[in-house]
């Protein structure tokens, strides 16, 4: 089993990376790291002595002087190398760079200099180094004006705001759960590539994306409907999209019920992808669930009785409580990394239909369990 340590495991990457190696428990066993680590020795050396990999994620992206990105970020690797030489560590470290090394601005250039500082103090060791040169990373949980232009985009839009293009620029782009498997990968073989060019999985112009994302806010935050997805890139910006959301303000959403002498009508979802729809009857004071996916598309929609259905995103604690009644009949979807449950807590069958873009596979589920 590999001991693993992330700097910067709460950050945007390091939390999409910690949150992935925790699921595989039998593989690896992660160090945890905190800021103050690289303030003090002592606890710095602590940490890289347990670990047998080091993925050094720690860096600021963005500040008004760009000077202070570049002493942060090379004083940080400073520290890295210097506790790596004190302790005689040969862990495999992996590092993030960036594809603005090569631009002329403070920021790439202390990406390439910390890169570089840390291959040399690999070759000195004798350990193994990968030196990642990453494109523009995009995914839920990114923080708007700071992590990527697409998690501005999202707040703003999903926020009622006004985004504004200052470049229309051609964005090469990798989803953040795509460069967590290129770096697990490179755990798994013991890369030793000191400048890995990460190739970006798809190309758009920044003026395409907003206009999706404007587009995924008018049919889906505000009709409630499922839009289509035509590509792997339009399902992970959707996904994404629907994690900048205020959840608790949004859902749960009520149908629409066409009511005549017959009896009443309720239209449960609009969808331009294709799904599966289920039907499930829960007894009072039984919970179904308590599981999260990582890419699905997930709908519940209470028909009959009364239902709590709660939402946790994975590594916090702030549980999303949302009451329904089947008097009133109303849906919540899931976001994807938030483990979620439903419990009857009324006094008589609970009625749910769920509806998922893609049928349940037993060999690639997606379905992780925790409880909420």
């Amino acid at each position: 089993m590999r001991k693993v340590g992330i700097t910067g495991q709460n950050g945007f990457v390091g939390w999409h990376l910690y949150q992935t190696l925790k699921l595989y428990k039998e593989e690896f066993a992660l160090i945890d790291f905190e800021r103050g680590f690289f303030e003090d020795d002592t606890k710095l050396d602590d940490f890289v002595s347990q670990c047998d990999v080091i993925v050094h994620l720690a860096a600021l992206n963005r500040h008004n002087d760009p000077g202070v990105i570049y002493e942060m970020n090379t004083g940080l690797v400073k520290k890295l190398v210097a506790s790596l030489d004190r302790t005689q560590s040969k862990a495999h470290v992996i590092i993030s760079s960036s594809t603005q090394e090569e631009r002329d601005n403070l920021y790439g250039k202390s990406k390439k200099v910390g890169r570089l500082m840390l291959s040399d103090c690999a070759n000195r060791a004798g350990g193994r180094f990968t030196g990642m040169v990453i494109p523009n990373v995009y995914g839920p949980f990114g923080n708007p004006y700071y992590n990527s232009v697409i998690a501005t985009f999202c707040h703003q839009v999903s926020h009622n705001e006004r985004p504004r293009i200052e470049v229309d620029g051609q964005l090469k782009l990798i989803y953040v759960g795509e460069l967590v498997e290129e770096i697990i990968n490179a755990i798994r073989t013991e890369d030793n590539t000191h400048e890995l060019q990460v190739p970006h999985t798809t190309e758009a112009k920044v003026s395409e994306i907003l206009a999706l994302l404007q587009h995924f806010k008018e049919v889906y935050q505000e009709k409630g409907e499922f839009p289509a997805i035509n590509s792997p890139f339009e399902h992970k910006l959707f996904n994404t999209y629907r994690c900048y959301m205020d959840i608790s303000n949004y859902f749960p959403r009520k149908f629409t019920q066409h009511t005549d002498n017959r009896g009443a009508f309720v239209e449960i979802a609009r969808h331009g992808i294709t799904g599966q729809t289920s039907f499930s009857t829960t007894v009072p004071g039984i919970t179904r669930g308590n599981h999260f996916h990582t890419r699905k598309i997930e709908r519940f929609a209470v028909i009959k009785g009364k239902a709590l259905i709660q939402l946790r995103k994975i590594g916090t604690t702030k549980v999303h409580n949302f009451y329904l009644d089947g008097d009133q009949p109303a849906y919540v979807d899931m976001p994807i990394w938030y483990t979620h449950n439903i419990k009857n807590v009324g006094e008589e069958t609970l009625y749910t239909i769920f509806w998922i873009n893609e049928p349940y596979d037993a060999a690639d589920p997606d379905t992780f369990l925790e409880i909420v």
